[in-house]
């Protein structure tokens, strides 16, 4: 099949179909959203299959002509960076889509079950898209989902949080799409012809000045920046994830904040190697106040949830420092971070709702002893705390190690990676601090009264957490076969954000 990529974005789509027939029977809507979800996870993996390891360019592409008089097209295809990200992005909506089926959605059951479906659309679409303008309106596609998603079905806080979420994002959006339209003009050639796509723009970069760069890699950097989200414009993100339903929580957290560094290796690194230079100081020290921030922040949290949305922005930290320290081992670190915390951090909200389920409690303080009463679910939840401090053997160890790696071989402006390095590291220290003082607090000591006659984890349950606890060891044991996915085509990107002859030409 050469149309693999299309029919990815076509099936959640066709799903819509039976979904409305059956509008009525909340049952048959559940089946039918979980049917849909599936068989997208299984096409895509086999369109994992059909991956050429080894390559650094772009495969399985499916090209047409959509706006040929304005130089736009729809341009789908895939490389290391991405191809991994697709499956990721596809298993998080099964897993979301099931466990809302166990009655966690009780109301309006065919709407919320169309947010998810156009909302794996917009996603998957994101990490396929090699038109700019394609890129930008899957990446507005998954606005309006999770807006509504948030804002239906969230907690009591949930128009303040989504309205501040659209907000953000939506400013971010705007940036990048003044970006593309400059970008657009820029790219004419002697006879006057203008492209969005990503291959032709790069062999076009060497038109674009050097404040060209500047300026447009800000627009860029920006929306990618607030959609990661990099301090300082991560406040959005706390309050969304508190205020979602536990489904929405697992797909924000483990895609949407991704959109943001896939979208830092795919675009704006290769396109404007110049700005990238221009601002590798800022984004460096961002980077690691990020790291440094979202820890303290995460081990004065009272809330459960709001410690491990905390943690996400610490753990994203790790994510942009191995993008910009220009290097291999940083850049194949950083992909292997948004996979692993796409797993861990998804499944750790699915146990937050989970527990918030049985005991409609949410604050550490009430929580206490559960480990007595639910020793499956501590097994779980254990397991995928320590992959998030980064245990040696789990999915944590491997992105942080290579990205640390990647930090002390960098150069630096104006210090070296002798000083952003141990700082970084520090950032996992602190993780365990907060992690494991959250994890005593909840699953030991005196059991609650109100808590003895709660049920374990129910076969459902279960079902939702085993494929994430087996891609959380598998990825930590034996990480040689995806980075042997990744690493061409980072290392393709690294030389195209580090090319000295492209710098000297394009500063002429």
């Amino acid at each position: 099949m050469t149309h693999v990529l299309s029919l990815l974005v076509v099936i959640p789509l066709a799903g819509l179909i039976p979904l409305w027939l059956f509008r009525r029977d909340a049952r048959a809507v559940k089946q039918v959203a979980i049917t849909t979800t599936a068989v997208e996870l299984l096409v895509s993996l086999w369109m994992l299959t059909q991956f050429h390891i080894g390559e650094a360019g772009f495969q399985l592409t499916d090209q047409a002509p959509w706006l040929p008089s304005l130089g736009i097209s729809y341009f789908l295809g895939v490389d290391g960076i991405s191809v991994l990200l697709v499956p990721m992005t596809t298993l998080l909506t099964f897993i979301a889509v099931l466990y809302s089926s166990g009655g966690a959605i009780k109301m309006r059951v065919a709407e919320y079950m169309t947010t998810f479906l156009l909302l794996e659309v917009g996603m998957v679409g994101v990490f396929m898209a090699l038109d700019l303008f394609l890129f930008y309106v899957f990446f507005e596609l998954m606005l309006i989902p999770m807006y509504l998603i948030i804002g239906i079905w969230g907690g009591p806080r949930r128009i303040y949080s989504t309205l501040k979420f659209v907000l953000f994002t939506l400013a971010g959006s705007l940036l990048m799409l003044v970006g593309i339209v400059a970008v657009y003009l820029a790219s004419a050639d002697p006879s006057g012809a203008r492209t969005l796509s990503l291959p032709d723009l790069i062999e076009a970069r060497g038109r674009f000045s050097g404040d060209f760069q500047f300026w447009v890699f800000l627009a860029f950097a920006l929306a990618f920046a607030i959609k990661l989200p990099m301090v300082p414009f991560h406040t959005w993100l706390p309050d969304a994830h508190v205020e979602a339903p536990t489904a929405g929580s697992i797909v924000l957290a483990g895609v949407l904040l991704k959109a943001g560094g896939y979208g830092f290796l795919r675009f704006a690194l290769p396109l404007f190697p110049i700005g990238v230079q221009a601002w590798l100081p800022v984004l460096i020290l961002l980077s690691v106040i990020a790291i440094l921030y979202g820890a303290i922040v995460s081990a004065v949290q009272k809330d459960l949830k709001k410690l491990v949305a905390y943690s996400s922005v610490a753990h994203m930290g790790f994510v942009t420092l191995g993008i910009f320290v220009l290097n291999l081992q940083g850049g194949v670190g950083a992909v292997l971070q948004m996979l692993n915390h796409g797993f861990v951090t998804g499944a750790l909200f699915l146990f937050v709702g989970i527990q918030y389920e049985k005991t409609h409690r949410r604050m550490i303080a009430d929580l206490g002893g559960l480990a007595n009463m639910w020793p499956l679910f501590t097994s779980f939840f254990g397991i995928f705390m320590l992959a998030s401090l980064g245990l040696p053997g789990l999915n944590g160890f491997i992105g942080e190690f290579l990205v640390i790696l990647g930090t002390f071989r960098f150069p630096g402006v104006p210090v070296n990676g002798f000083v952003w390095g141990p700082l970084a590291a520090i950032g996992v220290i602190l993780a365990a601090v907060y992690l494991l003082w959250m994890f005593q607090r909840v699953m030991y000591g005196p059991v609650r009264e109100a808590y003895r006659a709660l049920p374990d984890l129910s076969p459902l349950e279960v079902a939702c957490a085993v494929p994430l606890l087996v891609l959380t060891v598998l990825l930590g044991v034996l990480p040689q076969p995806f980075i042997a996915i990744i690493e061409p085509s980072v290392d393709q990107v690294v030389r195209l954000a580090t090319d000295p002859s492209f710098h000297l030409l394009a500063s002429r």
